[in-house]
C-alpha cells in the first residue's frame, strides 16, 4: 500500500464542486420547472450548503484517497474510472434512490443528482489517475 495523496484528495473535491457548480447550473431550471411555485426553499445563506457540500464531498475524496493507495498497480488507468463509477453506480446513486422512494420526490430529481455523482465520482478518480 502506497500513501495516502492528500493533495489529490484535496484537487479531488475541488473538481467534483466543479462538476457541482456546471451540472446544478445545467439543470436549475428543469429542477426548478418540477418543484413549482415554492418547491424549492431559497436559502438565505447560501455559503452553509456550499460549505457543507465541500466538506461531505471532501470525505468521499479522502475515502477514494485511500482507495487507490491500495491499487497493486496503478499503472492500469481503468480502475480509477472503473472503482470511482462503481461506487457512484452502485453505493451512492442506489442509496440517494432509496431515500428519493421513500421521501416519494420526484424522477426528474433522481435523475439529475444520479448524473452529477457519476460525473463528480469520476472527475475525482480522474485526477488521482493523473497524479498517479
Amino acid at each position: 500500500m502506497g500513501p495516502v495523496d492528500w493533495l489529490g484528495c484535496f484537487l479531488a473535491a475541488w473538481a467534483a464542486m466543479a462538476v457541482a457548480a456546471g451540472w446544478y447550473r445545467l439543470f436549475a431550471r428543469p429542477i426548478a420547472v418540477k418543484a413549482g411555485p415554492g418547491g424549492l426553499e431559497v436559502r438565505r445563506r447560501p455559503w452553509v450548503t456550499i460549505i457543507g457540500t465541500y466538506l461531505l464531498i471532501q470525505l468521499s475524496a479522502i475515502m477514494l484517497g485511500h482507495m487507490f493507495a491500495r491499487l497493486s498497480d496503478p499503472t492500469k488507468w481503468w480502475l480509477y474510472f472503473m472503482m470511482s463509477g462503481g461506487i457512484a453506480l452502485f453505493f451512492v446513486i442506489p442509496a440517494l434512490w432509496t431515500n428519493y422512494l421513500y421521501q416519494r420526490n420526484s424522477r426528474v430529481f433522481a435523475f439529475v443528482d444520479a448524473g452529477f455523482w457519476l460525473l463528480a465520482y469520476l472527475a475525482m478518480g480522474l485526477v488521482f489517475f493523473l497524479r498517479s
